[in-house]
C-alpha cells in the first residue's frame, strides 16, 4: 500500500517537487513530507509521526509553530508559508468562454434552419439567369427590369443571417452574465465562510482560504473541515468522513489513536485543536480535485477507449460518465440525458409546454410551404401551362426558397425561444435582488419553487425567536426564583458549585463578550444556551474566565459533547484528591431521570426519588415551559479515588447525579414573526414548528408567534407520540398513517432529525388533498441536512448555521430571520407571475404572427410579415419582453393568493381568455389593412408583388400597426388576475419604460429608413397616427376583456399543466436520493476515479487470498458484494446514514443494521483505506441491487472462476 500512497505525488508537475527539496524555507518538513504523512490513516499515521517527529508537539516545533499561542501574526511569515506549503485555495474549473457559449447558442435548431435558409438564398441572388429567355419563364423575373433593384436580392438572406447572429450574441451573453453572477455569488459564499484560528495566543476568525500550514485551528460540532491537519487535543471528536472514503460510519479521533484530520469532512459531534499540515491543491479534497482536472480531460479519451476494450474493463470505466456510479446500468442508459436534481416544478410546465408549442409550429410552417409550393407549381404549370425549361430552373429553384424562407419564418415566430430567456433573466434578476431580502440563493430554481411552497417547517431557535438567551428563572436549594436571585440569599457552597459546573462544562469557545458600543448588550459568542449560562454566572456577580484559567481544556479528563440522541453535555475533571468529578447539563426531563439526589437550601444532599421528580416537574418544570422557557438541568457526580469508572460506557458514568439546579432560559419571539406568520397564513402557506424542546415550551412560543390559535383544530405532539402514530406494529412507517397526522400537525416537539426528516418526506410525499405539497425547511444544525436536503427548498441560517447545513440547503437566510423567508415566497410568486406575464404577450403574437403569415402566404403567396420584420417582432417579443416583464418588482398583493401547487397550469383560464381576445382584435385589424387597407390609405396595393419587387408602403403600414399593437399589448401584458388597472406600479419598474420607448424609436427608424433590407418604404405622419391609433385600441380593447367574466367561458382550456401523477416517472420518483448539485458531482468524479484504483489493489488482494487459502471465505456471498459502482450510493446525506449512531425511540432499526451487517468484512490487508473496509458493506444497501451481483460483473466473474 505504501506505493499508492506515494502514486498519487506523481500528478503533480515534477518541476515543483524539485524546487522544494533542497530548501523547505528554514521548515523542518517538506511539502512532499507532509503530502505523504497526510496519505496514512490511523496506526500507521501515529507511527509514521513518532517516528519522524517524536509527537505532534514536535511537529509543530518543525513547522515552528505553538500548540497553544499559534502562529505569530506575522505577515512576512505568512505570506513565506503559503510561497513554500501552497494557499487555501483549490482554483475552479474553467468558465466556459464567450465564444463557446456562442457556439452553444448556434446549436439552436430553429437558428440552423433560418441560417441554411439564409445562405442558400443569398448563393441564389449572386446567380443571375441569363437575361434573354426571361419571356419564356412567365411573369416571374418581371419587375426586375431595374438594375439597382435585381443587385439587391443578396440583402434578404443578410438581413436574416445579421438577425441570427443579433439573437446568438444576445443568447450568449446572457449566459455569460448568468455564469458570472453565479460565480459572483459562489465566491461571495467562500468569503464569507470564516474559521477559527489561534495567533498570538488569540482566537480569530480569518477566512478560510487565509489558513496557511502550521496554524493551529479550533474545530468544533458542524465544521467542515477546511484544510488537513494532525489533532493536538480534541474531547470526544467524531467525523463523518463518507465524502471522502464513502464510509458511513462516524470515525473517532484522538490523539493517541487515529490523529488525522481531512479536509472535506464534517465535524458530527466534539470539539478539539489541530496544527494545519495541508492545505489547497495538496490537501486531500484539493488532491481530488487535480485528479478531476486531470480526469475531466482523459475523460472523453478513455470512454472512446472503453467502448474497444473488452466488457469487464468498460464496465470499471463506466462510472466516470454517471454523475455518480450509484445506478443500475440500464437506468444509465435511460437517464444519460436527464439532468440530476428533478426539474424545478416551473421548469418541468415550461418544458411541456415549450415543446407543445414547438410541435405546432412545425406543423403550420410545413403546411405553408406545402400550400405555397402546391399553388406556384399548379399556376404556372398547369393553367398557364407553361414547360420547365432548364434554363429557367435557378429561376425557379429561387421561388422555391422564398417559400422555403417564409415557412422557417412561420416556425422562427412560433417557437417561444425566448421562454428560457425570461426563466433565467426572471430568475437572476430575483436571485440579485433577493441577495438585499437577506436570502443567499445556492440553487437557482430554489427561489420560483418557493412561490408554490404550501407548507414550511420551521426550526424555533434562532429562526423564530431571537437566539439570545437569558436565565429568567431557576430553582436552586428548595427554592423557585422567578427572577435572577441576589448571589447573597444563596448558599456559597451552591453557588461555587454552580459557577464551575456552567463555567467548566460549556465549550471553551463560548464565551460572553463586552459590548462592541456604549449602552449595547453584551456579545454572546459561540452556543446560545451556554451563552445565557455563563450570563447567569455573571448575573449572580461571579465570573466564569479564572475558573477556566485555573482548569485548561486540556486538563479536562473526559468530555461528552451535546448532541441530538444525548440531549445533554457532560465533563470529567480530576480533583485534588485523586477522585473524578463530572459536571452534566441537558434537557431538565432527560437529566432529571439520572439524578437520584438533589442540592438543600443548605448545600447538602438529599434523596431524590421518582416521586419527587414527578412534583418538581408539575410544579416547576411544567410553569416554567408554559411561560415559553427552555429548561435545563445542571447536576454533578463525584467518583471517589479507588474507583475509576469505565469511561466509554457512558450510561453507568453519566448516572446516579445530584441536581444542582433547574433554569428557566427565555429566548424571545423576534418582534416582526407574528406578522410574517400571519403573512404566510393569508398567503395560503401553513407554518409548522418542529424543534428538540420540551412540548409546553413549544406550544407557549408557537400560540405566542401565531402558529397555533386558541379555537382552532390542531395537534401538538412529541416525537414519541408522532412515532407511535405512523408506525404499524413492525415499526415501519406508512404513508396512510402519516396522513392522518400531518394535515393538523402544527407543533413537533422533542424531535430528532429523523422525525423531521420523516415529517418533511411525509409532506412531499402524500398524495391527499387537491393538490400535491411543496414543502420549505429550515435548519441549522447538522442533524438537519437529511431534512434541508429532503425538502423543496432548505432555507440553511447564515450565522447560527453550520457548514453542514449551509451545504445542504438550497438559500440561506444571512440574517436568520423568519421574515426572510416570506420575502423568498414573494419574490418566488413574483418570478412565476413574471413568467406567466410573459407567456401572455408571447403567445398573443404567436397565434397573431403564425396566422397572418399562414392564411397571408396561402392567399396571396407571400407572406405580409417579411423574415426579416418577423426576426425584429420575435426580438421585440422574445429578448426585449422577457427582459421589461421579467424585472417587475414584486407586491405584498402577490401574498393575498393561494400557492399554485404543482399541478396548477401555467396559463390559467383569465390568461386564455386574454390571448384569445387580443388575438381576435389583432387578426381583425390586419386582415382587414391587408385586403382593404390599399383603399382605406388610398395607396397601390401590396399584394401579389412578383420576387424581388421593392418595398410596398401597403405591407409597411401592416408591419407597423402590427407591431404598435404589440407595444400596447405589452402594457396589458403586467397584470395577468384580470386587473382593471395596467398602469399600476407601471413607474416603479424603469427597465420596462425604457424598453417600451426603445423600441417604439427603433421601430420609427427602421420604418423611415430601413429600406429594403427590412422591406418597410417610409409613412406619412397621418399614416403613423393611424397605426399609433389602433395600436392604442389594444388598452380600450384590454378593458373589454376584463368585463367578460371567465366563469362564463367554459370551453376555454388552460394550458402548461405540470406533469401528472401518473407521468411521473419511476427516474423521478428513484430521484430523490441522487439530488446532486453540480461542485458535488465533479467531487463525486474525483472520488470514483480516487476509488477505482483502491478497489482494484483490493480486488486483486482478495484474489491472490482466496487463491492461497483456496477456501471460498476470501470473497462474500453474491448479495453482499459491492463493485466500484457502490462507492457512489451514499449521497452527502442519506437518512440510512443515520440509522447506526441515532437510537431511534422505538429500536425498530435494529434489524435493519443488521441486515446491513450481514456479511462480516474480510480482515483487510491494508489499514489505510478504511472506506474499503467496511465503507463497502454499509453502502449496499443503498442499492440494493448493486452491480456487481449481477453475473458477468467483473468480481462475479473471478468469484464463478474460483
Amino acid at each position: 500500500m505504501g506505493d499508492m500512497a506515494n502514486s498519487s505525488i506523481e500528478f503533480y508537475p515534477k518541476p515543483q517537487q524539485q524546487r522544494e527539496a533542497p530548501h523547505a524555507g528554514g521548515f523542518g518538513c517538506t511539502l512532499a513530507e507532509l503530502r505523504s504523512l497526510m496519505e496514512l490513516r490511523g496506526a500507521e499515521a501515529l507511527q509514521k509521526v513518532q517516528e519522524a517527529y517524536g509527537d505532534v508537539g514536535g511537529l509543530c516545533r518543525r513547522l515552528k509553530t505553538s500548540p497553544t499561542e499559534g502562529l505569530a501574526d506575522n505577515a512576512t511569515d505568512l505570506e513565506k508559508r503559503r510561497q513554500i506549503y501552497g494557499q487555501n485555495f483549490i482554483p475552479p474549473k474553467q468558465p466556459k468562454s464567450f465564444l463557446q457559449l456562442v457556439w452553444e447558442a448556434l446549436q439552436d435548431v430553429t437558428l440552423i434552419i433560418l441560417e441554411v435558409a439564409a445562405i442558400v438564398s443569398l448563393g441564389l441572388s449572386f446567380y443571375a439567369p441569363p437575361g434573354e429567355e426571361s419571356d419564356a419563364c412567365g411573369n416571374v423575373a418581371a419587375g426586375a427590369e431595374d438594375e439597382g433593384e435585381a443587385e439587391a436580392g443578396w440583402i434578404e438572406g443578410a438581413a436574416i443571417l445579421l438577425s441570427v447572429i443579433c439573437v446568438v450574441l444576445v443568447t450568449a451573453f446572457n449566459d455569460w452574465s448568468k455564469e458570472k453572477q453565479f460565480r459572483g455569488l459562489q465566491s461571495r459564499i467562500e468569503q464569507e465562510q470564516k474559521f477559527t484560528v489561534i495567533r498570538n495566543g488569540q482566537l480569530l476568525q480569518v477566512p478560510v482560504a487565509a489558513l496557511v500550514v502550521g496554524d493551529i485551528a479550533q474545530v468544533k460540532y458542524g465544521d467542515l473541515l477546511p484544510a488537513d491537519g494532525v489533532l493536538i487535543q480534541g474531547n470526544d471528536l467524531k467525523i463523518d468522513e463518507s465524502s471522502l472514503t464513502g464510509e458511513s460510519d462516524h470515525v473517532r479521533k484522538s490523539v493517541d489513536k487515529d490523529p488525522m484530520l481531512l479536509s472535506g469532512t464534517h465535524v458530527m459531534e466534539g470539539s478539539g485543536r489541530m496544527v494545519v499540515t495541508a492545505v489547497g491543491v495538496n490537501s486531500q479534497t484539493g488532491i481530488i480535485f487535480t485528479l478531476l482536472g486531470a480526469g475531466g480531460e482523459e475523460e472523453e479519451k478513455k470512454d472512446k477507449k472503453a467502448k474497444k476494450q473488452d466488457g469487464a474493463v468498460a464496465m470499471e470505466m463506466q462510472p466516470l460518465k454517471s454523475a455518480e456510479g450509484g445506478e443500475m446500468e440500464e437506468r444509465e442508459k435511460k437517464k444519460a440525458n436527464v439532468p440530476k436534481k428533478e426539474k424545478s416544478v416551473l421548469q418541468g410546465k415550461l418544458t411541456k409546454l415549450a415543446v407543445q408549442i414547438g410541435k405546432a409550429g412545425l406543423v403550420m410552417s410545413a403546411i405553408t410551404v406545402i400550400i405555397l409550393v402546391l399553388y406556384f407549381v399548379i399556376e404556372t404549370f398547369v393553367i398557364d401551362g407553361r414547360v420547365w425549361l432548364a434554363e429557367c430552373t435557378p429561376v425557379y429553384v429561387q421561388y422555391f426558397v422564398k417559400f422555403f424562407i417564409i415557412g422557417v419564418t412561420v416556425l422562427v415566430v412560433a417557437v417561444p425561444e425566448g421562454l428560457p430567456l425570461a426563466v433565467t433573466i426572471s430568475l437572476a434578476y430575483s436571485v440579485k435582488k433577493m441577495m438585499k431580502d437577506n436570502n443567499l440563493v445556492r440553487h437557482l430554481d430554489a427561489c420560483e419553487t418557493m412561490g408554490n411552497a404550501t407548507a414550511i417547517c420551521s426550526d424555533k431557535t434562532g429562526t423564530l425567536t431571537t437566539n439570545r438567551m437569558t436565565v429568567v428563572q431557576s430553582y436552586l436549594g428548595d427554592t423557585h426564583y422567578k427572577e435572577v436571585p441576589a448571589p447573597s440569599a444563596l448558599n456559597p457552597k451552591i453557588l461555587d458549585l454552580l459557577v464551575h459546573a456552567i463555567s467548566i462544562n460549556s465549550a471553551y469557545t463560548t464565551k460572553i463578550l463586552p459590548p462592541e458600543k456604549e449602552g449595547a448588550l453584551p456579545r454572546q459568542v459561540g452556543n446560545k444556551t451556554e451563552c445565557a449560562l455563563l450570563g447567569f454566572v455573571l448575573d449572580l456577580k461571579r465570573d466564569f474566565q479564572p475558573v477556566r484559567e485555573q482548569i485548561p481544556e486540556d486538563k479536562l479528563y473526559k468530555v461528552y459533547t451535546f448532541n441530538s440522541v444525548r440531549k445533554s453535555m457532560s465533563t470529567v475533571i480530576r480533583v485534588a484528591d485523586g477522585g473524578f468529578r463530572l459536571f452534566s447539563k441537558g434537557a431538565s426531563e432527560i437529566l432529571l431521570k439520572k439524578c437520584s439526589n438533589i442540592l438543600n437550601s443548605d448545600g447538602e444532599l438529599r434523596s431524590f426519588r421518582p416521586r419527587d421528580r414527578d412534583e418538581m416537574v408539575k410544579k416547576i418544570i411544567e410553569p416554567m415551559a408554559c411561560d415559553g422557557l427552555r429548561t435545563i438541568c445542571i447536576a454533578y457526580r463525584d467518583f471517589s479515588t479507588g474507583q475509576e469508572p469505565d469511561w466509554d460506557n457512558e450510561n453507568e458514568v453519566v448516572a446516579d447525579l445530584t441536581c444542582i439546579t433547574v433554569v428557566g432560559i427565555e429566548d424571545p419571539v423576534r418582534p416582526e414573526v407574528p406578522e410574517a406568520i400571519r403573512k404566510c397564513q393569508r398567503a395560503g402557506i401553513t407554518v409548522r414548528m418542529v424543534t428538540g424542546d420540551n412540548i409546553n415550551t413549544a406550544r407557549a412560543i408557537a400560540a405566542k408567534c401565531g402558529i397555533i390559535q386558541p379555537g382552532e383544530d390542531f395537534l401538538c405532539l412529541e416525537g414519541k407520540e408522532f412515532n407511535r402514530r405512523i408506525r404499524n406494529e413492525k415499526g415501519e412507517i406508512e404513508q396512510e398513517r402519516l396522513d392522518k397526522v400531518w394535515p393538523k400537525l402544527r407543533v413537533l416537539a422533542r424531535s430528532s432529525p429523523t422525525d423531521k426528516h420523516t415529517l418533511v418526506k411525509g409532506i412531499i410525499d402524500s398524495m391527499t388533498g387537491e393538490q400535491r405539497q411543496v414543502v420549505a425547511v429550515t435548519g441549522d444544525g447538522t442533524n438537519d441536512g437529511p431534512a434541508l436536503k429532503k425538502a423543496d427548498v432548505g432555507f440553511a441560517m447564515g450565522i447560527a448555521g453550520t457548514d453542514v447545513a449551509k451545504e445542504a440547503s438550497d438559500i440561506i437566510l444571512t440574517d436568520d430571520n423568519f421574515t426572510s423567508i416570506v420575502k423568498a415566497v414573494m419574490w418566488g410568486r413574483n418570478v412565476y407571475d413574471s413568467i406567466s406575464k410573459f407567456l401572455q404577450f408571447q403567445l398573443t403574437v404567436n397565434v397573431v404572427a403564425v396566422i397572418v403569415a399562414f392564411t397571408g402566404a396561402c392567399i396571396t403567396q407571400d407572406s405580409p410579415l417579411k423574415a426579416v420584420q418577423m426576426l425584429w417582432v420575435n426580438l421585440i417579443m422574445d429578448t426585449f419582453a422577457s427582459l421589461a416583464l421579467a424585472t417587475e418588482p414584486p407586491t405584498e398583493s402577490l401574498l393575498l393568493r393561494k400557492p399554485y401547487g404543482r399541478d396548477k397550469p401555467l396559463i390559467s383560464r383569465t390568461m386564455m381568455k386574454n390571448i384569445l381576445g387580443h388575438a381576435v382584435y389583432q387578426l381583425t385589424i390586419i386582415f382587414t389593412l391587408l385586403f382593404v387597407g390599399e383603399l382605406f390609405f388610398d395607396i397601390d396595393s401590396g399584394r401579389n408583388a412578383p420576387l424581388h419587387s421593392p418595398p410596398s408602403e401597403h405591407y409597411t403600414i401592416i408591419f407597423n400597426t402590427f407591431v404598435m399593437m404589440q407595444l400596447f399589448n405589452e402594457i396589458n401584458a403586467r397584470k395577468i388576475h384580470g386587473e382593471r388597472n395596467v398602469f399600476d406600479g407601471i413607474f416603479s419598474n424603469p427597465i420596462f419604460c425604457t424598453i417600451v420607448l426603445g423600441t417604439f424609436g427603433i421601430q420609427i427608424i427602421i420604418v423611415q429608413f430601413g429600406g429594403k433590407p427590412f422591406s418597410c418604404s417610409p409613412l406619412s405622419t397621418e399614416q403613423w397616427l393611424w397605426c399609433l391609433f389602433v395600436g392604442f385600441g389594444e388598452l380600450v380593447w384590454g378593458q373589454v376583456i376584463a368585463t367578460i367574466p371567465t366563469s362564463q367561458l367554459k370551453c376555454l382550456k388552460e394550458a402548461g399543466h405540470g406533469p401528472g401523477k401518473d407521468e411521473m416517472t419511476d427516474d423521478e420518483l428513484a430521484e430523490g436520493e441522487e439530488e446532486i448539485d453540480h461542485a458535488e458531482r465533479e467531487l463525486r468524479r474525483g472520488q470514483i476515479l480516487w476509488f477505482r484504483g483502491l478497489n482494484r489493489i483490493q480486488t486483486q488482494i482478495r484474489v491472490v487470498k482466496a487463491f492461497r487459502s483456496s477456501l471460498y471465505e476470501g470473497l462474500e456471498k453474491p448479495d453482499s458484494k459491492a463493485s466500484v459502482h457502490n462507492f457512489m450510493t451514499t449521497p452527502e446525506f442519506l437518512i440510512n446514514d443515520y440509522t447506526h449512531n441515532i437510537p431511534l425511540i422505538d429500536d425498530t432499526d435494529v434489524d435493519e443494521n443488521e441486515e446491513r451487517l450481514r456479511a462480516p468484512p474480510p480482515p483487510s490487508p491494508n489499514k489505510n483505506n478504511n472506506a474499503i473496509d467496511s465503507g463497502i458493506y454499509l453502502a449496499t444497501t443503498a442499492s440494493k441491487s448493486a452491480t456487481s451481483s449481477r453475473p458477468g460483473s467483473p468480481l462475479h466473474s473471478v468469484e464463478t472462476s474460483l
